[in-house]
């Protein structure tokens, strides 16, 4: 019986993104019962043992999160709703905030009930303008119901949402980088501890979730967490810090696919089966060579690669759930961005793209992310000029492996997230970088090097 969307189940009717319609459809039903029926432990919990992980990139338990705010804090405390979808060819939290946005609401309104939080501070990526006015048009007509405000639904519950557009700058995907420039301040992440659930936003304590998933709570709230256990794959038995990767999953997918296409399935599909049954296969009738799974930070997954332990299938043939992309040494699953790169493409263009992106998103604070991030752009633009040397290979993978949070010599992710692909693409496809090297061949991508109209 094949799977019926749940997240994105109205995002092609008539005026999805109005309240009359969002109600019409049951909306609203949810948090109005919740403020009636339950306490914010019962949300909380009922969150937490449902085994929603956040959609945003770490996977970290969600309900876990909430419980980490201080019990005797006086207050105020905040929720910070993380929409800035920065993550190349990422675009699932976009069609949520354009095609549904009372969705996202009420699960915000659901996850402000259960931290007793008065205020929302919605986050708005800035190039998505059409996202923004569609929020900003949900969250006036609540305002109007007085559905948002003093007393929501006949209850003693207080909220207000305030929209916040950032400036066009990858690094406010990072929580507290965000948190910053909603202060109004450079972008710069801050140290932790302390984590923005003891001090975040306006040095109050903050949660910090993603679109998505609190679509997801919406969704717990209404259908009960033995619904959103009964989809994905549940926890290794063999390995005691899996938490699961239970519920339903928004995947985009991009990049050489006949048709690039957000769509909702249970957590857990592959590779192969997302690009050929939901993507219409590789475009022009060519084959894979590479992918990422979940956008460029996660790495490359090299296709034709045997996968370890299972005969007869490659990493083409991974589950993209939390646990997946690790097992052919890509970082995670991410954002779930699925990105494909066809036979006929260079892996040295493929890199050197990654590695300008990042070079101009490192938002500088930390010296091996903001020299590092330009050394290894630096680098591979030399090898696609035809100028490389067969060493320049090892010091990419070098400097990939020495920055960021994980070996310790940064202050947040970004630069795990730059060095990944680099070293990935190496590894699984040196024969084709050093067969670039050898040639000397300058890509047909590359500008000339001297000066227009110059003699």
């Amino acid at each position: 019986m094949p799977y019926e969307p749940v997240l994105l189940a109205r995002i092609n009717k008539p005026n999805s993104g109005k309240l009359e319609g969002y109600r019409a459809d049951g909306g609203y039903e949810t948090i109005a019962r919740v403020l009636k029926d339950k306490q914010p432990l019962d949300v909380t919990t009922q969150v937490k043992d449902a085994g929603l992980r956040g959609r945003g990139g770490a996977g970290f338990p969600t309900g876990l999160k909430w419980t980490f705010l201080p019990k005797d804090h006086p207050g105020p405390v905040y929720l910070c709703v993380n929409a800035d979808e920065s993550e190349p060819c990422t675009y699932n939290n976009r069609i949520l905030m354009e095609k549904d946005p009372h969705q996202v609401l009420e699960g915000i309104m659901l996850a402000c009930y259960a931290i007793k939080s008065p205020k929302a501070f919605y986050y708005v990526r800035y190039e998505y303008g059409d996202s923004y006015r569609s929020l900003a048009a949900a969250v006036e007509e609540l305002y109007a119901a007085g559905f948002l405000g003093k007393g929501i639904f006949g209850s003693s519950f207080d909220l207000d949402i305030v929209l916040h557009r950032g400036a066009g700058a990858y690094i406010c995907g990072e929580e507290t980088g965000l948190i910053e420039s909603l202060e109004g301040k450079r972008a710069w992440p801050r140290i932790k501890p302390p984590f923005p659930a003891i001090e975040g936003a306006f040095r109050k304590p903050t949660i910090v979730n993603n679109v998505e998933t609190l679509a997801c709570v919406t969704q717990i709230m209404k259908r009960g967490k033995e619904w959103f256990q009964s989809l994905g794959v549940p926890p290794d038995p063999k390995n005691p810090r899996d938490a699961g990767s239970y519920g339903p999953k928004l995947y985009t997918l991009a990049g050489h696919v006949e048709k690039s296409v957000c769509v909702e399935v249970p957590m857990g599909i592959t590779i192969r089966d997302l690009v050929e049954k939901h993507g219409g296969g590789v475009w022009k009738g060519r084959k894979a060579k590479a992918v990422n799974p979940g956008g460029l930070s996660m790495g490359f997954v090299d296709v034709n690669a045997p996968l370890k332990g299972e005969d007869g299938k490659t990493e083409y043939d991974i589950p993209l759930d939390f646990n997946g992309p690790g097992r052919v040494q890509c970082l995670g699953l991410g954002t779930a961005a699925v990105t494909v790169i066809d036979d006929q493409t260079s892996m040295v263009d493929v890199l050197h793209n990654v590695c300008q992106f990042f070079s101009h998103e490192s938002c500088g604070q930390c010296t091996p992310c903001r020299e590092g991030t330009g050394w290894m752009l630096k680098i591979t633009d030399r090898l696609r000029r035809g100028l490389g040397r067969k060493e320049d290979l090892d010091i990419l993978v070098d400097v990939a492996d020495r920055i960021g949070i994980m070996p310790g010599t940064t202050i947040c992710g970004l630069s795990d997230g730059a060095g990944w692909p680099v070293k990935t693409a190496i590894r699984k496809f040196r024969a084709e970088f050093e067969a670039a090297i050898k040639s000397g061949a300058k890509s047909k991508y590359a500008k000339s090097l001297t000066m227009a109209g110059a003699h």
